[in-house]
């Protein structure tokens, strides 16, 4: 049976010459491109997505003019040996993947296939025999409509030229290429990093009369810690004994100094600090042992450009690190620390680091507004008195104790049109935060988000990757936030509200990305004894 142009013979010959050999699943791949290419209308312009990475792309691009390098073909490692040609404009297509039930028939297919034995006791003829004579009859063809994400092509992004290497590179990447963040495969080239290693130590007693070129630190075990020696002091022989009872017979002294192409870590890291610190943030100088900390100027959100702290972590003899993001903090209390690891790092690193520092601020704490809430009550069996409402003390105390004012407070009964009136109500109080609680639970006749939709609600969010309070509602009506509670807030003393309130309050634009981050640290434990927010909830 050909495999299109070619006999099957002729096919593994081409096989070999373009994989190295002629694997088994290229030689059944290019069975699966014909068969799928017999669906398609005829002069089809089609694009190909393929499901695995082994062998069947290089069927697809022996066969077509589908390539990986031209944007026609795209892989996506579902580990499925499956592909699917498509018409590129409409998406309308066809899928062809290896049956297993189909493999009955084909022992020596199935053996492979399923890896049911060693290769080496795998027979290749006949595993080669029953591949051409099965053909595509080992395959299933469905119909597919391929989704919006797969297609067309990207278009090129813009190219900058690196400032540390000189290469061009996407600016996506950031403000330097990803070689130069720390994630090139390999060692050596002609663009290494210098290390420490020029600044040369003398002997204490050689040092008397020469300055230090650095801090040095003096530790009592359990009683203090802290820099004995700062850099620029000059050592006289009265100081010996002490650097030696501290254990140091050699130091680092300026006049033996030969840092050239090198940057000290207290220059180093005052640059960096400068860069990192956004409003609100503040820190001291100068710098101790090549580190500086940052406090809170004042209380508010403490938030984080979690991509920035990442890239610049990448690079070597650096580092900077902090409390989590997304937390309220108190007004001179610390959040974060940056140092430069060795007394001296090169040019090329400090350039590099600041390069990805000059994108944006590294941290910043946000103020809390005083928002005034209004808070909607929405049940049946509330509004008619037959149960006692519970959420407006609760929702009530939450907002106050974070500097909010209720402004008024509605229990209307689930009815959309109730709902929506009552947010007009609160509208009408100039809230510029409502806070909804219950109906939002998975039963078809909860009228709560339907009566919010009617009222103008948008961009809304629904579902958060918290316990407890994973049905939490977040949205806008106008300028005005929304945000539903789900029933659990009845029960439990922390949930999904207590982690977004603050982020609502300090002006955050939520999306299902930063959503999707609380799902790390968003499982409560339920202690018995409460201690949020000093513990692992939401961090």
């Amino acid at each position: 049976m050909n495999i299109g142009p070619y006999t099957f013979e002729e096919f593994k010959e081409v096989a070999r010459k373009f994989h190295g050999y002629p694997a088994p699943g290229l030689l059944i791949g290019g069975y699966m491109v014909e068969e799928a290419k017999k669906h398609l209308p005829e002069d089809t312009l089609f694009d190909a997505v393929v499901e695995t990475g082994k062998c069947l792309p290089d069927a697809v691009q022996i066969l077509t003019l589908c390539s990986y390098g031209n944007g026609w073909m795209k892989v996506i490692k579902l580990g499925r040996y499956a592909l699917s040609l498509y018409d590129k404009y409409t998406g309308k297509g066809v899928r062809i993947h290896i049956d297993t039930e189909k493999l009955e028939n084909w022992p020596e297919i199935k053996a492979w296939f399923l890896k049911l034995k060693p290769k080496k006791e795998q027979d290749t003829d006949k595993l080669f025999a029953e591949i051409r004579e099965a053909g595509p009859s080992l395959c299933t063809i469905t119909p597919v409509q391929i989704t919006s994400d797969f297609m067309g092509h990207k278009h090129m992004r813009d190219i900058g030229i690196c400032p540390s290497c000189n290469e061009a590179y996407p600016l996506s990447d950031g403000a330097i290429c990803r070689g130069c963040q720390g994630e090139v495969p390999y060692v050596g080239g002609s663009r290494d990093v210098v290390r420490e290693g020029c600044v040369v130590p003398v002997d204490v007693e050689d040092a008397v009369g020469k300055t230090a070129l650095h801090d040095m630190t003096r530790i009592e075990p359990g009683v203090s810690k802290g820099p004995e020696f700062k850099a620029g002091q000059e050592i006289t022989a009265g100081d010996v004994c002490r650097l030696q009872q501290m254990g140091r017979n050699r130091i680092y002294v300026q006049d033996e100094s030969v840092a050239g192409g090198m940057v000290h870590e207290n220059e180093a890291v005052q640059a960096f600090a400068e860069r990192m610190a956004g409003e609100g943030v503040v820190f001291k100088t100068p710098p101790e042992e090549g580190k500086i900390s940052f406090c809170a100027a004042s209380k508010g959100l403490f938030t984080i450009n979690r991509d920035i702290l990442e890239r610049f972590n990448m690079l070597p003899d650096v580092m900077c690190t902090s409390r989590q993001g997304d937390i309220l903090v108190d007004e001179g209390k610390s959040v974060a620390g940056t140092r430069a690891i060795p007394l001296h790092i090169s040019e090329t690193v400090f350039r590099n680091a600041l390069s990805v520092l000059d994108e944006a601020p590294l941290f910043s704490v946000t103020p809390l507004r005083r928002g005034k809430v209004g808070i909607l009550v929405t049940g049946t069996e509330v509004f008619q008195g037959l149960i006692e409402d519970k959420f407006i003390p609760i929702i009530s105390g939450k907002v106050e104790r974070l500097g909010c004012d209720v402004v008024a407070s509605v229990i209307v009964p689930d009815d959309r049109e109730a709902i929506a009136n009552g947010v007009k109500e609160l509208l009408e109080q100039r809230a510029d935060l409502i806070v909804t609680t219950a109906g939002l639970s998975v039963d078809p006749d909860d009228a709560t988000r339907a009566g919010l939709v009617d009222a103008g609600l948008q961009d809304a969010l629904f579902g958060v990757p918290a316990l407890p309070g994973t049905m939490l509602l977040t949205g806008k009506i106008g300028n005005v936030d929304v945000m539903g509670v789900p029933a659990c807030a009845l029960f439990y003393k922390t949930t999904s509200f207590d982690l977004l309130l603050p982020r609502i309050l300090a002006g955050q634009t939520l999306d299902r990305k930063s959503l999707a981050r609380i799902a790390e640290g968003g499982l409560c434990l339920n202690c018995r004894s409460c201690t949020f927010p000093k513990c692992p909830f939401g961090k």
